[in-house]
Parts: structure tokens; sequence; C-alpha cells
């Protein structure tokens, strides 16, 4: 049974922006100490995953793990375990069970076009629903195309979808995200009443959403340890004395510094940094290991434990995101709602079709979600698109967010064709250039040399977001936009260019900008070394800007957006017509004719992006 508090508008904590953490965390399913021993009265297993990103279908590559309908098959099994048969050792006679996700249900892929090709219900929403989750925390990628298709998702469930969590957000300015909201659909907190016991439950989502994603009017607000607290407190104000925090921040590294300002909250569970803590004896997925810590380079094991405010210590966990892994956290409390200990049997079992651990699909997952689904991605790996003579370079390190490559190449000529041909038609200058950024190509793999088929082009650019041109960018704020792509090197990161129409060096010595989301240059970059056009125009020599024309600049919405931190503060763009994907899957089969050769994409690139001492 569930009840929701009031619907509010949700709201969010300051946060330390840094990943890597300030110290070791302390690891192990240790008992957690209060104070003298005491009797357990309530044992609670919470059940939970993050980031299943739509991989609906199982493991890419391993095909015998994961999958949604395997992982529902086993939530039951693991949720009946959880309160059948005599208690374990340090149990209670109570027992009760929660399922929670901490955000990221579904992103941008060939999974999730068989959704937006199908509608509403979207197969992703109709898995989960028959799944049951207790609770849903809202990540960064349930925006990625605009808060009406998060809506649609929510809308999916039915009259009765489980709560979207989110303390950091307020939606009133969107008006069908605000409609659920006043529904109890979105709320900053819910309560779950399991074996009479109320367990309260917090989301919040990462404070850098309107960078990384496409909220629109979504304000995402900056206090978000403040704002979790203040829930917190209404709970504990209404008796609730259990309390999970089910946070999306872009992970461990972020509740790391999230924790020890809370105080009350009993668990937390992480999302969106994809890490996997487990014991060396924990059966995994093939190829995977386990996590290690950035500042002992100790492997992490489940659950962490990081002191709160008072100095008590809180179980942290999180697990591996495509439905690879559900994580089970069994918790023994005491009367009065404190964690006396944390059962030695918590951690990720992982989803596997194999034996010793094989669990078979739920049949009707299987027959409403995944044979559709199946279907639908096996049509687009029929439709050839192009023949390559050349295997295209699509990993992210090193790759597209690191270097010039020729898919980032072909990626930004197919924007540049696509707002060239489109411009006239929607009343906007052409194009001079175009910029793509590294993170929206995803395919993350080397393409070999061979066909390139349909399923090739959402894999490379799976996002819904629409080609767009900017023009009248002074030349000063195209170098602005350069210095923030190179800014973050030698790390990987995606708001790294990939480009058209043009080519530039850079020094990677030289100082780095800093800029925020509002796209205010805080501290000048010096990378960039020089910019020309195809054509010959110097835009930039030796570092200065050379006076001349403004720009007119071809790229994705997100992008002129200020997604990534690039600088466009605001200029007016015009979308064209068409996403990304469907630009670059035109601009193989009208543009090249369906070849894509060695001479026009050679390995390593043309010379597009070059460093320099």
């Amino acid at each position: 049974m569930m009840s929701h508090l009031r619907p509010r508008h949700l709201t969010a904590t300051c946060m330390v922006a840094a990943l890597a953490l300030a110290g070791p965390l302390a690891s192990g399913a240790a008992a957690v100490p209060h104070g003298k021993p005491d009797k357990p009265d309530f044992t609670l297993t919470i059940l939970h995953n993050n980031d299943g990103e739509s991989k609906l279908l199982g493991v890419p590559g391993q095909e015998d793990f994961g999958g949604v309908a395997r992982f529902a098959t086993l939530v039951g099994k693991l949720r009946k375990q959880a309160t059948s048969g005599k208690p374990g050792p340090g149990q209670a006679a109570r027992r009760g069970v929660v399922l929670l996700s901490s955000g990221d249900n579904f992103l941008a892929g060939p999974e999730f076009t068989a959704s937006l090709s199908k509608g509403v219900p979207f197969y992703d929403a109709l898995a989960l629903k028959a799944i049951g989750y207790d609770a849903i925390a809202i990540g960064n990628h349930e925006f990625d195309f605009g808060p009406d298709v998060l809506a649609d998702f929510i809308e999916s469930f039915g009259k009765n979808p489980p709560p979207f969590l989110s303390a950091n957000l307020d939606v009133g300015d969107e008006p069908r995200l605000n409609q659920l909201a006043r529904k109890g659909a979105i709320v900053a907190s819910a309560t779950v009443t399991e074996r009479g016991e109320k367990i309260g439950v917090v989301g919040a989502t990462t404070p850098a959403l309107a960078s990384i994603s496409s909220p629109r009017r979504v304000k995402v607000l900056q206090n978000v340890a403040e704002l979790i607290q203040a829930e917190v407190d209404r709970l504990t104000r209404r008796g609730i004395d259990k309390i999970i925090l089910i946070s999306h921040l872009q992970g461990l590294g972020e509740d790391r510094e999230l924790v020890p300002l809370l105080r009350n909250v009993d668990v937390a569970i992480a999302g969106g940094g994809d890490e996997l803590l487990a014991s060396d004896t924990t059966p995994l997925v093939p190829g995977d290991a386990v996590s290690t810590d950035p500042a002992t380079g100790q492997k992490l094991r489940y659950p962490l434990h990081l002191k709160d405010k008072a100095g008590v210590d809180v179980p942290v966990v999180t697990t591996a995101g495509d439905y690879k892994y559900v994580g089970r956290l069994v918790v023994n409390f005491d009367a009065h709602g404190r964690v006396l200990s944390v059962d030695p049997a918590s951690g990720p079992v992982r989803v596997s079709g194999v034996a010793p651990d094989a669990v078979a699909p739920d049949p009707k997952i299987q027959r409403t979600v995944v044979e559709p689904v199946s279907r639908f991605v096996e049509g687009m790996a029929a439709n050839v698109v192009a023949q390559s003579e050349v295997a295209l370079e699509g990993r992210r390190e090193p790759g597209v967010r690191t270097q010039e490559t020729n898919l980032g190449n072909l990626v930004a000529d197919a924007l540049l064709a696509a707002g060239r041909k489109n411009a006239a038609a929607y009343g906007v200058q052409p194009p001079d250039v175009a910029l793509q950024n590294g993170g929206g190509i995803r395919n993350n793999t080397l393409i070999p040399a061979g066909p390139i088929t349909e399923l090739d082009t959402f894999a490379i650019a799976p996002f819904g977001n629409f080609v767009s041109v900017v023009p009248n960018v002074p030349r000063a704020q195209f170098k602005e936009i350069l210095e923030n792509a190179v800014s973050r090197l030698p790390a990987a990161d995606g708001r790294f260019a990939q480009v058209a129409g043009f080519r530039f060096s850079y020094d990677p010595s030289g100082t780095a900008q800093v800029v925020d989301d509002d796209g205010t240059v805080l501290t000048p970059g010096s990378r960039i070394r020089s910019v020309v056009l195809d054509d010959g125009t110097v835009i930039v020599e030796n570092g200065r800007v050379v006076p001349g024309p403004d720009l007119s600049v071809a790229t994705n919405d997100f992008s002129a957006r200020g997604g990534d931190q690039w600088p466009f503060r605001g200029l007016p763009f015009t979308t064209v017509g068409l996403t990304y994907q469907q630009a670059l899957a035109s601009y193989l089969t009208d543009d090249l004719g369906g070849r894509i050769t060695a001479a026009d994409y050679p390995e390593g690139g043309s010379g597009r992006i070059t460093a320099v001492p």
C-alpha cells in the first residue's frame, strides 16, 4: 500500500561538483554501531537498481545476461525469499521488502525508439509497471527527449503510477509535469507501508541536469542537502523512523559529499555512476569487475558506510545498470528505527540466463515487451543504408570525447549538410560550420568496415536532439565555445567537439576555460591557437581572434541551449526539422550515395583537430 506526501514543487542541495572522493570510503557489511546492542524489531530487504537505460533485451554482447524479463523474474524470487521461511541469524521476526529505482529508467537508442514509434504506453513503462516498483527517482536521462516524453513515460503506467521522486526539481512551469505533480505522481518524497511499517523515501536529481539533458522550463534548484533534509524532517515529524534516500547525482562521489550534510537518513541508494560494489566471491556478469575507490585504489565493497552529520554510519549502495543486477540490501532495525546491522547476505545479484543461477524470463514481459521490441530492432538491423570502406571510430576514450575521429567527422558533416539544405525553408542563415558534442555520439564501439544499417545510425545518434542553426555567433564567442570543448582534456568529456567546415589547433598545456551553467566564462581559456574555415578564412590566429563577420553554426538543440556548458549564452537558434539521427541517415544515403570512402573519412581523421606544443 502506498501513500504519497502532498504534491509540491520539487527542489534541491548545493553539491560539491568534484567527482573525486575527498578520502577513502569505508566499506563492507559490518554492523552499523548506534550504542549498546539491541534486539532487531524489523528486517527490511531493499531491492534496488539504477540506470536501466532501456536495455530491455539483454546485455549487449552478453545476451545470456540481463534483460528486463529475466530481471523481473529475479526480483520476484528475491521478494519471496525476503519474507518467507524462518528469519536468518540477526533478523527480526517481522520482515518486509521494497523495490526502488535510482533513476535513468530509459535512454535514447534503438530499444527506446521502439517505444517512441509505438507511442503510449511505452514498452519500458509496461515492464516496470509489471515488476512493481514502490518508488522511482528521476534521473537526468528522463529529460533527454524533453519534459513531455517524461510525462508520456509516467502516464504509460496508467492511473496509479509509482511515485516519481525528486526533492530538487520544480516542475511548476511545465504544464503536463505540473499536472502529474498535482495528482501526486511527481513528488519530493513518499511513504511505503510494508508489514505495518511506514518507510519514507526521498528522491534527488543531479544539480547539473540543465547542462547534461533537456529539462526545458523545469527549474533545477541547487540547495540539494537543504531540500532533502526538509523532506526527511517532514517525514520524521510524522513519526516515520525508517528513511531511504534514492538519488541520481551522477555517482558515489556526489553521495560522498552529500551524506555528511544530512541527519536521519538510514540508507542511501545512489544512481548515475554505474559503479559495481561487491565482494570477491559475488558472481558477476562476464567482463564486469568490482569498482575501485579513486582515493585508495581498493575495491569497493557492498555496502559502503559514510558518516552523517550526527556521526552515524549510513549504508550507501549502488549497482551497475542495464538490468544486469538486482541490488539487495538487508537492514535490521531496532524498535526506535535505528539501523542495527546489515545482513552479510546483502549484495548485488546478477541477472543470469545460464547455470548455476539462471532465471527464466517473465512470460508476460517477454510477450508484451521483449518480443515486440526485438522485432522492431531486427527490422532496423536489416535495413542497410550505406557501405563503409573504413572502420569508423566511435569509442569514447581515446575517441570521440578526446580527439578527432572519422565517425565524429561524419556526424558533424551530416549536421552541416542538413543545416545548409534546410536553412532556407526555416528562414535562417545557412551555417558556415558545424559542432557535434562528443557526448552525443553514443555507440562507444569501433564499427568495422562493411555495411552500415539503420540500427547503427540509432546507436551512433540515439537522442531526440534536433539539428539547429545558431546564426550571428560572434567570432570571440565561437572561440569561447571551442575553448570549452577542449577545457577538460586530457580527460574524456562529452563536451569535446567533433567539427565540420573548419579546422582548429589547440595547446593542451594552455589555461583551461572555466564556465558556469549560464555560459558565463569565469576563467578565460588560452588553449585554442588557430581556427581556419574550409574556404581559408582565418578566425583565430596565434590565440587571438581576427575581427570579421559573425558565424552561423549548425549543432544540435541540446548544445545550442548550452548543454555541456557550451557558452552560447542564450543566442537565438532555429531547429530545422529533423533529428541528428535523421540527418546522419540522410547524409549517408543522399549526400554520400551510400558509400563512405577511406579517402573522405580516413582512420585517425583528416586533420580537422590538431594538438600543438
